[in-house]
Parts: structure tokens; sequence; C-alpha cells
């Protein structure tokens, strides 16, 4: 790579710049703020949600690219023509995957769209574990990413029980003062030891959303897959979660610690069928069972508390994908996009939106064209594929998700499903839950 018109990222400029991010995951990157401040580094994450975002990508990224990378883009660019931060103190810092997924090559996209505007002094600072070569690349230790392992477990958990509450909660609003209490609290830990007292904490955040007084009126539950930026990102998804609560469903969002197990373990199917030196995965197969281990033990305790629904363990994905589909399909999300589809109707939620960038050739094969052959083996199965792309309207999606919610009613109530489209007709679901109150 041709590195003499990129901005260097020294050392220095961690006392002086203001690192901007884009948002994905509002809890786990809420932790993750406190834990990069505790090694000085100044992170803001970006929250912005207007269409100048998607006109800002659209100007400076080929609408061929796929949706997240305009989006991601576009965030920053117009975070950087705002006028709210001084150009030659502000850094970007962008994750590349390593993978085949497009993803790898955003940064790329990103200088060049830097050059266009004439924030060329702004350095881009890569976020990636695969080790990939380049300048500006983010250098972490060990206890940083034990850490980060920590924080991945923690979100994971408030977010489970959070998507348990806010549907239900009597006063709005309370879900997320909880939400702000914990993550400022677990944040601080990170600059001693107390993040270590793991049953404490679970147990004291379990504890507080129960206190959450709550509606007992059963609502819809319906699972979110899909690409992994779409699949959280309430920008990439035109806020999904937000719309579904409003709708009178309770969305069923799997945790990220997934997505990581599922990259540890495909180091195992990258020796078995293609050839990898056992060493290279041996580190990532301790890691993960490291980190399925600790998964366990936040099941456990959410089982013990008998208040909220524990999610599914990432080893009991492995063994609902056996026969489905080969887990040597790696690409993008892969199999675990399809395990996840399984994973929400053996769990009961059979309504199941899956968010994908239109044009993401890896998502379409294991979403969509995976869709028909679960349906097969599962005919309750209420699946419907939202695609997001700039020419996408918002009214379109969600007149989707309302056809999918009005199936889902219907089954309740013993009707016909109505046909979503001529490729992809939902079958009825079973009753999962009662009718939702409005």
């Amino acid at each position: 790579m041709n590195t003499e018109n990129v901005a260097i990222f020294t050392p220095e400029m961690k006392k002086t710049h203001t690192i901007l991010m884009p948002m994905m995951l509002p809890i786990h990157f809420g932790i993750m703020k406190y834990l990069l401040a505790d090694y000085g580094y100044h992170v803001e994450f970006l929250n912005t949600r207007h269409q100048g975002i998607i006109d800002e990508g659209l100007r400076n990224v080929h609408n061929d690219t796929c949706y997240p990378a305009l989006l991601v883009i576009g965030q920053m660019i117009d975070a950087l023509k705002s006028g709210k931060y001084d150009l030659d103190r502000t850094a970007l810092m962008i994750t590349q995957t390593g993978g085949g997924c497009r993803a790898s090559n955003y940064i790329h996209l990103l200088r060049k769209a830097l050059a266009t505007c004439g924030f060329s002094q702004v350095p881009v600072v890569s976020l990636n574990l695969s080790g990939l070569p380049g300048v500006n690349t983010f250098h972490y230790t060990l206890p940083m990413l034990l850490k980060a392992g920590y924080a991945v477990l923690y979100g994971d958990l408030m977010m489970c029980v959070a998507n348990q509450c806010r549907p239900y909660e009597v006063r709005k609003g309370d879900t997320q003062k909880v939400l702000d209490k914990w993550i400022e609290k677990i944040g601080k830990q990170f600059r001693g030891k107390g993040f270590l007292a793991l049953q404490k904490n679970y147990r004291a955040i379990l504890a507080d959303f129960a206190q959450i007084p709550r509606k007992q009126t059963a609502r819809i539950k319906v699972g979110i897959v899909g690409e992994i930026y779409m699949k959280y990102s309430p920008l990439g998804n035109s806020a999904l979660e937000e719309f579904l609560v409003g709708e009178g469903a309770e969305p069923v969002v799997s945790g990220l610690l997934d997505f990581l197990l599922y990259c540890f373990t495909n180091n195992e199917v990258d020796y078995k069928l293609y050839g990898m030196k056992k060493w290279s995965w041996r580190p990532a197969m301790w890691l993960s069972r490291f980190l399925m281990h600790e998964q366990q033990k936040i099941i456990r305790v959410i089982e013990q508390q008998g208040v909220f629904t524990p999610p599914t363990s990432f080893q009991s994905l492995l063994e609902l994908v056996d026969g489905t589909i080969s887990r040597g399909a790696k690409m993008g999300e892969g199999w675990l996009l399809t395990a996840e589809m399984l994973e929400h109707i053996h769990s009961g939620v059979n309504n199941i939106v899956c968010a994908q960038p239109f044009g993401c050739l890896p998502n379409h094969i294991v979403a969509k064209g995976m869709i028909r052959k679960i349906k097969d083996t599962y005919p309750k199965a209420n699946i419907v594929a939202i695609d997001y792309d700039p020419s996408a309207t918002r009214i379109n999606q969600e007149n989707r998700l309302k056809l999918m919610l009005a199936n889902a009613r219907m089954a309740e109530d013993g009707g016909d499903a109505v046909g979503q489209d001529a490729a992809y007709q939902p079958h009825v679901t079973s009753g999962v839950a009662a009718t939702a109150d409005a």
C-alpha cells in the first residue's frame, strides 16, 4: 500500500486528538469508551442519524459498495463537516475484519473520501485482530484485550435483559436509566479489578432490571438476525428495535460474543478443511473455550434468578446448525446467520427479521438462500428479509415488517398468513405470545 499521503497517528496524539468511531452497539461501546479512556484514548462514538449521512456517503462511496461502508464513511465525513471538531486534533477509527468481507477495504475507501473532501490531515486508525499490515494499526495489550472480552460479556447480559424489559416498562425510559447506571458503573470498574467480581455484578444487574415496573401483557417476540452492522446499528437498520417495540413486539437479539466465538472457531475449520497449520488455530481454540465457559456462567445466573430468559449457548448453536449448512460456509456472517435463525425457532421465537445490506453476496446466500430450507424443515417459521440500501425507502421496510407482524398476530387467532412476496411467502407461525397491546 502506498503510505506517502496517509496521515500518521503518532503515540503523542493520544493526548491531543479526539478519535471518532461509528456507533454499532450502544451498550457495548458505551462500556468500551470507559475502557479506552483508561488507556489514554479520548474516543467519541457517533450517534448521528439523518438523511445527510446517506447523502454524504453517496457523494463519496460508489453505490455498488455495501451499505454499511456507505453509512460509516458518510457519518464520519458528515461529522468532520459539522464544525464540531478541530480537524487538526481529530482522528478516525474503523474496524477491519481481515476476511473475505468488503469491510476490510472500508479503510481505503475512507482515506480516499478524506482526500477528496480536503481532510487529508485526519489520520485513520485500523482496529483489527487479524494482523493486517499497514500504517496506523491500533496497538493493544493482553490486559486490554482481556478487559474488552469482559466488556462484551457485560454488554451481552445488559442487552439481553434490557430487551426483555423495554417493551413492557410501565414508565417509558426506566430501562434506559438502569442501562445508563450500569454502563457507567461497570465502565469505571475497569480502572481497577472490580469488573472481575462477575457473579456479584451479574446478580446486581439482574436485580436492578427485575425491579423495573413492567406490564404483564405478553407481546409477540421477533428475532433479529443479519449482517453484523445492520443487525445491531440503529443507523444501519433504521432503528429496527425501536420500531418493533413501538409496534408492540419484543425484539430478541443474540449477543456479540456469539459472533466473536464464530470468528475464533472458524480457525478450526480453516485447519480441518483448508489446510491451515495446526499451531495457528490452537490459541483461538483455547480462547473460545474460555469464552464459552464464561458465557455459561451468565446463562446459569439468569436461570437461577428465574425472572428473565437466558440466551442460547454458543455450543448449542454449533449443534443446531449441523445438517443444515456446512461450517465451511464462513464468509461474512456465514453459518452463524443460519444458526441464529434456527436458534430463535428452537427457543420458540418463530418470527424473524433478517436485516441485510442489499448486494451483500455472502449474507444473501446464508440468509435468503437458506430461508426456504429452514421453512421446509420448520413450516411455522415466519421469516422476512429486509434489504437496506440508499434507494430503499423506510416506509417500504416498515410495511414489510408490519406484514410480518400481522402474520404473527393472525397465527394467534388461527388465521391464514398474508404473503410477503412470491419468492418468500411466510408460513403461519405458532402461538409464541398473546396479541400485544397497542
